[in-house]
């Protein structure tokens, strides 16, 4: 995933996923700590799916491959890998 890509995510997620304000980087914890729900960890699958054109299986969808935005480039850098 590209650094453009990586930026467009970061922007997805601060403007249309996050359930409270606050400065969202690459490696901001998004679950733990509250940022992303459930539904919002669905959209951000969607996001991915939809923008990168990357099948998500729903057994990837874990706190390991989707707590910072560092995880999720990494998850799909090895999907590409693969």
């Amino acid at each position: 995933m590209n650094e453009m890509k990586t930026q467009e995510l970061i922007t997805f997620i601060r403007d249309e996923v996050a359930v409270m304000d606050g400065e969202v980087a690459s490696d901001t914890d998004l679950l733990l700590s509250g940022l992303v729900d459930s539904l919002g960890v669905i959209r951000i699958t969607q996001w991915i799916e939809d923008e990168l054109e990357v099948d998500v299986p729903p057994g990837d969808v874990t706190l390991e491959n989707f707590q910072t935005v560092d995880r999720i480039v990494e998850y799909l850098s090895g999907r590409n890998a693969a």
